[in-house]
């Protein structure tokens, strides 16, 4: 789906998250980011996938990495789905799609024999020069935390 590969230049993005915090990518020069797309806040994989990043986010802390979370879901929403699941990383706004056709997970998908356009559930892991180091696109929700690490 992504045409970006290991190596490449991460893209820039600059956002609000769940707090109305600005988040910019160059801000986080120098740490490693885990940055988890994922296609609906409150759905049942994805709050499996944001639920085991969190019981893990000490180990990730542990190993100098930040963990960022995207989706197209409004502030509010985001806001709505880190407190009922006490989250303590950022989950950027992304309703114009900027950071999501930036990094190339946006694209076709099939449910249920219905095919229709969304994000397709995909890491990325970038270095402290902010180079793409690894991406993981076959994402296992209860275990994400393990193929990251």
């Amino acid at each position: 789906m992504t045409t970006l590969k290991i190596g490449d230049k991460a893209p820039d993005f600059d956002s609000i998250d769940q707090n109305n915090k600005t988040v910019r990518l160059k801000d986080y020069l120098g740490k490693k980011i885990v940055l988890f797309f994922y296609p609906k806040a409150s759905t049942p994989g994805c709050t499996m996938e944001a639920c085991n990043l969190r019981d893990n986010y000490q180990e990730f802390l542990k190993k100098g990495y930040e963990i960022i979370g995207v989706s197209a879901d409004s502030q509010k929403r985001q806001s709505n789905f880190a407190i009922k699941n006490n989250l303590p990383y950022s989950l950027l706004v992304d309703e114009d799609k900027d950071i999501i056709n930036a990094y190339g997970v946006w694209g076709p998908k099939k449910f249920m024999g219905r095919e229709y356009d969304g994000i397709h559930r995909t890491t990325f892991v970038i270095d402290e020069s902010g180079n793409i180091e690894n991406i993981i696109s076959k994402v296992k929700t209860k275990e994400h935390a393990t193929q990251i690490l």
